[in-house]
This record gives C-alpha cells, sequence and structure tokens, in this order.
C-alpha cells in the first residue's frame, strides 16, 4: 500500500509557503565525533528561489559538523493545540555550504528583514551564513497527507535582473508605498492590520514581515522577468483596495 498522495500545483505551493515564511527550524547534522545526528534550533530565511538560509557562528557544534559532512535536514512546522502530529510540517534535506562573495549581500539583507536584532552580530567574525541546497523532502499536512517532493518542486526559477534591483525594489515599497504594502498584507493575504514591511521578492511572490508574523502573497501566474515587476505590484494593490470596497 502506498502511503504517499500525488503531488500537484496546490501541494507545491503548500510547501514552498513553510519555506518561504518560517522563521526558525530545526537543522539535523552529522556529528563527526560520534558519526550520528544532532538536532539544533536555527533562524531562517530564504534566498531567491526558495532555499533555506542561515546564519551560524564557528563556535556552534552544527558549524564544524557541515564543515565536515554537508549533508543535512531541516523540520520546518508549528505544533498547534492538541495532537502536534495532526499539524503540517516538512522536512527539507540536501547539502549545505556557505555563503560568500555578492550572494551575501542580498541574503544578509533577506536574513535580517526577519531577524532584524541579528544586526548586533550578523557581521562578527565568527559568524557565516549558509544554504541549503535542496534535494528534496518530506511534506506532511496531518494524518494521511503526506508527499514525497523533490527539489524542482519546492524551488523557483530565478532571475538575474531581479535580484539586482531586489533590495532597491523593498526599500522604495516600504519608504514610499507603506500604504500599499498594508495593502498586500490586508487585502492579498488576509492578515489582521499591523506595522507590516515587505522582506523581499521573487519571481513568484512577495514577503511581508510585521514582528515575528510572515506573510506570503503569490503572483499569479509568476513573473516572467524584473520588468513585470512594477504593474503586478500596482494590479495587486488596486485589486486590494477593491475587494475593500465592496
Amino acid at each position: 500500500m502506498d502511503l504517499l498522495r500525488p503531488v500537484d500545483a496546490a501541494v507545491r505551493r503548500a510547501a514552498k509557503t513553510f519555506l518561504r515564511t518560517a522563521r526558525h527550524g530545526a537543522l539535523a547534522t552529522v556529528n563527526p565525533a560520534v558519526g550520528i545526528p544532532m538536532a539544533s534550533r536555527i533562524s531562517l530565511a530564504s534566498d531567491s528561489a526558495g532555499a533555506p538560509v542561515f546564519l551560524i557562528s564557528r563556535l556552534s557544534g552544527h558549524f564544524g559538523a557541515l564543515e565536515s559532512n554537508p549533508r543535512a535536514s531541516i523540520l520546518l512546522g508549528e505544533p498547534g493545540r492538541g495532537d502536534p502530529l495532526a499539524h503540517p510540517r516538512i522536512t527539507v534535506f540536501g547539502r549545505a555550504r556557505p555563503i560568500s562573495g555578492e550572494d551575501r549581500a542580498l541574503i544578509r539583507h533577506r536574513y535580517l528583514a526577519r531577524h532584524p536584532k541579528a544586526e548586533l552580530y550578523v557581521d562578527f567574525g565568527d559568524f557565516s551564513f549558509w544554504k541549503l541546497e535542496m534535494e528534496g523532502g518530506a511534506f506532511n499536512q496531518g494524518f494521511g497527507k503526506a508527499y514525497e517532493m523533490t527539489g524542482d518542486d519546492l524551488l523557483a526559477p530565478v532571475d538575474p535582473k531581479l535580484r539586482e534591483i531586489e533590495r532597491e525594489a523593498v526599500e522604495h515599497m516600504n519608504d514610499d508605498h507603506a500604504d500599499a504594502v498594508t495593502l498586500y498584507a490586508c487585502g492579498n493575504a488576509g492578515r489582521p492590520p499591523g506595522t507590516w514591511t515587505l522582506a523581499c521578492l521573487d519571481l513568484e511572490g512577495l514577503d511581508l514581515v510585521s514582528g515575528d508574523e510572515v506573510a506570503r502573497v503569490w503572483f499569479d501566474p509568476p513573473l516572467n522577468g524584473a520588468e513585470e515587476l512594477r504593474p503586478r505590484l500596482v494590479s495587486l494593490a488596486k485589486r486590494a483596495r477593491s475587494e475593500k470596497s465592496q
């Protein structure tokens, strides 16, 4: 009896939402001293493709573990009331690698948008950003709803031009169009009012933050390139205003 259910577009989006909105997870690495797994809680963000990125210190046990053996997995998901196994969660796995060069600047910006207090230590010499290059995952939406995901199921295409303008576009929206950002959160994402800011952008959507809350707004259909970003953002705001007035 096959206990796994077929993966469709709705399942892919639900799994990607987990990855895009997670602020923390449990990182499992192989302890080089004894050869057994060890798990540690880490703070998370994502890169443009949706891969988990995290900031860890060289003084931590999992830093040395990843240097010795880059194979790792990350468990994401928040248990709610009642049986914790009845709530959705996803484990993604692959190989972790440190982030450096030009990629670090964008990842730093994305990470601090979710974890602003990390600015106190993000540039310390013993801290490094890492990315989990996902090879697949196990997604469970509750009893009887288990899915085997591939890396292609979980990752999005990346437009280099959008990556180049992302930080400028995010800062422009937050500085000059805060009303539109609030509309995205309350109208498009269905979240309650709050101090919402735009955290990051990608071809498939945008992420918004308000304190510890993260909301995802999906572009339907996804953008084909950076040139479609501005008209799509205008369209989202118009739609949210229209629905609000009804």
